[in-house]
């Protein structure tokens, strides 16, 4: 029988994925799993916001909060998530789930951010392909009129609202917030189409085609902002914008908390982390690759594309005359206003115009792709989502996916589009990397603990900390931080000091210095075993014997628990005072309305794990509930995914089993008896 010429067309665009040999997709090279990782990662964000919130805080003193954040927040959190999905071979949800099955809302709330993310990215896109399209005019349509107005007039044809009002005092609304202009705008439309066709067609295969697209939209990105930075640099007065970005020094700016809020704020938005692709994609690596070099790989590549991305524009800045105390940049001033009104002053506008926005698109194409990645691998990873193949999976999410993004193409889009980004960014996201924090070091194999030192000791320690944060947050907004700060540590410390007095003797071994006595013990059991086990349990399989894999370190855990989480949630705590500003805004009501759900999710996976058990394949509902063994270190190392013990120092399994012990006991309930 001839072949079929399409079908060979088709294999030959999209090759099938290889198997790994427990049956799941894998990259075809460790270099694929990187690039498509840096490609969600390298977006607008690094070419478009890292530079207007550097210029807004006076350039060189923004590289100290940023470069604590990338160390603290960025790093130990993109550990985690791409150490999960290696380690336990599934999406975020199985992933977590995999974890504890009580985290299994996390999980889920891990991707519908990400989706809520993906959907208004795609219009704003569209919004550069309109431009793109103009760029194709002689001369440039913008080049004798103001760029702002072109842009709202012309790309998105808005229709101004019409404005709310609140009382004096904030306490009630007087007036609502109406949106006049409810049409589509239809190159909108278009664009948004063919923007969601071309994202569908960079992943509808799978690891096998995005594998190959990676090096397309990953490498040509690259050469543009080179030849950009290039122009950019080679303008008169260039060596202005340079100096404001590497050589003038304003301390005085660190006193502000406006530059660290902005400084934790890029580090997310950059990285991606908490938007689920870098855990969707890890789930389809090999299972001895080194993820924790590889953490360190993507995010160092990722501030080096944005800090040399910012050089360019700060050439333009400087070209332009434009100065930190007159002017505030942000994506949309920098990427439709600042570099548009630039290249019309430019020789060649139109080709410099076309290589600009083509180089957005791109850059805006491959995090596109990465952000839908994690539905379509959560889908997949069901028994339901099995019946059907990735192609027809992946085809029924972008349509849906370009139906819900609508919204955005109509005449009050930007709007929508802001208040959206708002309460993502500041509420959804950074809720869902508290709670990855919080269930990675305090949920992770809990029960060993309380097995250890009790319930009420756990349940203090727990409370105090949990209490800390949330009620010294709110005294902070209604009197003042330091009372807040105050309040806060006093009510951690005293959970502390309440669970070790209120803490039984441990009876397994503790380690170092914690060793010497109850109360070190009672404290380490409370305050560290969790997250330290979590890193024990995820090195003996991402860095099993044998493998030169780096290992994840000791301090990563506290650091997760102690310095990221509390960031995370002192910068979340933003967004509620900022609803309650702007609650006369109904497209603000429904988008903060929306984003809470990544908080009833979390606390409903928490407390009715069955809930999501269709997000789970049957035969893993068991996997997140483990064995009472404490200190034992369990590895998925082994082809088949199940649990073994493979620590040393510890009693064989078997030994364990059979022991007299009541906490060893338990092992019999767990999924280790029934890998027996």
């Amino acid at each position: 029988m001839r072949p079929n010429p399409l079908k060979k067309a088709v294999d030959w665009f999209a090759p099938a994925a290889d198997k790994s040999e427990d049956g799941r997709d894998v990259w075809g090279s460790r270099a694929s799993f990187i690039l498509a990782s840096l490609g969600g990662a390298v977006g607008l964000g690094n070419l478009l916001r890292f530079p207007s919130i550097a210029f807004n805080n006076h350039g060189l003193q923004f590289f100290i909060p940023y470069l604590i954040s990338l160390f603290f927040l960025a790093i130990p959190i993109l550990m985690l998530e791409i150490a999960l999905g290696q380690a336990f071979r599934g999406g975020c949800v199985l992933a977590w789930h995999t974890a504890h099955h009580r985290a299994k809302g996390v999980g889920f709330s891990v991707v519908y951010t990400g989706f809520a993310v993906v959907i208004y990215y795609v219009p704003l896109i569209a919004w550069i392909m309109t431009f793109f399209r103009y760029s194709f005019h002689n001369p440039l349509p913008w080049a004798d009129s103001n760029v702002a107005d072109f842009f709202h007039e012309s790309i998105l044809q808005e229709v101004p609202s019409v404005p709310g009002r609140l009382s004096h005092d904030l306490s009630t609304i007087e007036l609502w917030k109406t949106y006049p202009g409810m049409d589509m705008v239809p190159e909108t439309v278009g664009w948004c189409a063919f923007t969601w066709f071309v994202v569908w067609l960079c992943m509808f295969k799978g690891v096998g085609l995005t594998g190959r697209v990676v090096y397309f939209t990953m490498g040509l990105p690259l050469v543009f902002i080179i030849v950009l930075l290039g122009r950019g640099l080679s303008l008169p007065n260039a060596a202005d914008g340079v100096r404001l970005y590497f050589a003038q020094w304003h301390g005085e700016k660190l006193a502000g908390g406006q530059i660290w809020q902005e400084a934790c704020g890029q580090i997310f938005f950059s990285t991606g982390i908490g938007m689920g692709y870098y855990t969707s994609f890890a789930s389809y690596n090999a299972k001895f690759s080194n993820a924790v070099q590889d953490s360190l790989i993507i995010v160092f590549s990722n501030s080096l594309i944005e800090v040399i991305a910012g050089f360019a524009v700060f050439a333009i800045v400087g070209y332009l005359g434009i100065q930190p105390d007159e002017h505030s940049l942000n994506t949309f001033v920098v990427g439709f206003y600042t570099y548009p009104e630039a290249i019309a002053r430019m020789p060649a506008p139109q080709f410099w115009g076309i290589l600009f926005f083509a180089t957005l698109f791109i850059l805006g194409l491959s995090s596109s792709f990465a952000l839908l990645e994690a539905i379509v691998t959560m889908v997949i990873d069901t028994d339901w989502g099995k019946k059907y193949s990735r192609p027809i999976v992946s085809t029924a999410i972008v349509l849906v996916s370009f139906l819900i993004s609508l919204v955005y193409c109509t005449e009050f889009g930007y709007e929508c589009l802001d208040a959206a980004d708002t309460f993502i960014s500041y509420l959804a996201l950074f809720w869902v990397v508290w709670c990855e924090a919080m269930c990675a070091t305090t949920l992770y194999r809990f029960r060993d603990v309380i097995d250890q030192v009790g319930v009420v000791a756990f349940s203090l320690n727990t409370f105090g900390y949990i209490a800390g944060t949330v009620v010294g947050l709110v005294v902070a907004h209604a009197v003042s931080p330091e009372a807040g700060a105050g309040v806060g540590f006093g009510l951690f410390v005293a959970g502390i000091v309440a669970g070790v007095l209120a803490g039984k003797t441990p009876t397994a071994a503790t380690p170092g210095v914690f060793g010497r006595n109850d109360m070190l013990a009672r404290f380490w059991w409370l305050t560290f075993y969790s997250g330290n086990q979590l890193r024990r349990d995820l090195n003996a399989t991402i860095a099993v014997s044998g493998t030169k894999n780096w290992k994840i370190p000791s301090y990563w855990a506290p650091v997760l628990k102690y310095i990221s989480a509390p960031i995370v949630a002192i910068i979340m705590s933003f967004a509620y005072p900022s609803f309650y500003a702007s609650r006369e805004d109904p497209l603000r009501i429904a988008s903060f309305a929306f984003m809470n759900i990544v908080l009833v999710a979390s606390l409903l996976g928490l407390f009715a794990p069955r809930w999501f058990n269709v997000l789970v394949p049957a035969t893993k509902v068991q996997e997140g509930k483990y064995p009472i063994v404490p200190g034992v270190v369990l590895s998925r190392a082994n082809v088949e995914g199940h649990l073994e013990a493979v620590d040393a120092e510890q009693p064989a399994l078997s030994e364990t089993i059979e022991g007299e012990s009541s906490s060893q006991e338990k092992v019999k309930d767990g999924p280790i008896a029934r890998t027996e």
